[in-house]
């Protein structure tokens, strides 16, 4: 069985190292990198050079000419691997330069040994090759030596476990120059043997760690997502609490402004009331500012806090009536702090602030299918008419309303985010209706 090279063993090792150059060249040409190139190149220069076992006749003289170049490209092709592996031209830059060189002289190498073919025959190879070996071998020990002191991975040392133990067997066959092929016949195996036992292993060790490399690889690519949708996530955060920023001075310097005027006209009593009602709408913003979002619920009771302020401000005062869905849970529902203030403002002092009569602003909250559909509807002057006397374009938006527009679509990441304003002015009623529709979950 260790006799004949055709015996199942040869033949399984020799498949088995041709199945693997196959599926390595293949990722390659999935995913262009050179650490499966090399490593291809390397199983496919050891299949051919087992091959010269099998074959007889015009091959096996060819094989005289490739023989020994055919094992230096195959050493060249693993130190190339060995260094996109290890990746030395980082952990070890040093020496990745005699790594390097070491790849150049083998090229060249295997050269000069079909020249000495051709000049003086295989003979003069194998001596040639006797000179060689042992510089090989010292070379690669150093190697060794180097990479596991100076590379903290455990990738390291299961490369330098699996090389050594092709090197060291590899060594065995070599000792057939010396020793004879008798002396291995007798024993009942070819000298060959532990160098065909020695490529096997190292090649499932370094398939082992390539699968390894490439679970590490797609974790660390996996944490990046992660890292980068926390930080987008904190970019949006960061945006919305600016808008936030941009809405909070308008809205105080506002209600100051009315204080004061309540202060002007010796309304102390209203002055009172309306500073405890605003200090205690104060305390719930600021209470609310520390997170970028607030429940629904506690959105609807800082707006009815705010509402009571304007109808203190109000001249007549006017009516705010509140209708909820009764089959949304308002606690769940996330949104960001203050996002229908403006809404409400706009009613106030653009549509009903001018108009005579009664004066009626109505909020309706309501599910329509996947989404939360809110409706500022008040019975003002209506948005056309609002324009025309405060002499404003057709595209501007008033205060408030586009920052709140942004806030939601960031939250939400625009999907499925509407909002919509228009006069539903006719002959028989004046007002503005504001939509604003957003998913239940975000």
């Amino acid at each position: 069985m260790f006799l004949d090279y055709g015996s199942e063993i040869f033949s399984w090792i020799r498949g088995g190292l041709f199945v693997l150059f196959i599926y390595h060249f293949l990722i390659f040409f999935q995913n262009k990198s050179k650490l499966y190139l090399y490593y291809s190149l390397y199983l496919l220069a050891l299949t051919i050079y087992f091959l010269q076992h099998v074959l007889n006749g015009e091959f096996q003289a060819f094989y005289n000419y490739i023989n020994f170049s055919i094992q230096f490209l195959a050493y060249a092709a693993y130190i190339a691997f060995a260094r996109d592996l290890l990746d030395t031209r980082t952990h070890l830059i040093k020496w990745d330069k005699y790594f390097e060189l070491g790849t150049k002289i083998l090229l060249i190498l295997a050269g000069i040994f079909i020249v000495i073919q051709a000049l003086f025959g295989y003979e003069f190879q194998v001596k040639a090759f006797t000179i060689v070996v042992p510089f090989l071998t010292l070379f690669t020990l150093l190697t060794y030596y180097i990479i596991v002191t100076k590379i903290k991975d455990k990738f390291s040392i299961y490369f330098v476990v699996g090389s050594f133990i092709y090197v060291a067997l590899a060594n065995i066959s070599f000792l057939e120059i010396f020793l004879g092929t008798e002396f291995f016949e007798s024993r009942g195996l070819q000298a060959m043997f532990f160098i065909y036992l020695g490529a096997i292993l190292q090649s499932i060790i370094f398939s082992v760690i390539i699968g390894f490399i490439i679970k590490r690889i797609e974790q660390k690519s996996k944490n990046a997502e992660v890292r980068l949708a926390v930080k987008l996530k904190e970019m949006e955060e960061l945006k919305m609490t600016a808008l936030q920023s941009q809405m909070n001075p308008h809205f105080l310097f506002n209600s100051l402004n009315s204080i004061n005027n309540f202060v002007l006209k010796n309304e102390v009593e209203k002055a009172s009331d309306y500073i405890t009602k605003f200090s205690r709408l104060i305390r719930v913003i600021l209470n609310s500012s520390s997170s970028p979002t607030s429940t629904l619920s506690e959105e609807l009771g800082i707006l009815s806090l705010y509402v009571k302020l304007e109808q203190m401000r109000v001249s007549g005062g006017f009516d705010y009536i509140v209708e909820v869905d009764e089959n949304l849970n308002l606690d769940g529902i996330k949104v960001p702090p203050l996002f229908l203030q403006p809404f409400i403002e706009n009613s106030i002092w653009h549509g009903i602030m001018k108009k005579e009569g009664s004066k009626e602003i109505k909020l309706i909250i309501k599910r329509a299918n996947d989404n939360v559909l809110c409706i500022i509807q008040d019975n003002g002057i209506g948005i056309n008419k609002a324009k025309e006397l405060e002499h404003m374009s057709k595209k501007r938006k008033f205060f408030g309303t586009e920052a709140t527009e942004n806030r939601i679509r960031i939250l939400y990441k625009n999907k499925d985010v509407k909002i919509e304003t228009k006069d539903i002015s006719s002959e028989e009623k004046t007002g503005t209706q504001v939509l604003v529709s957003f998913p239940i979950n975000n």
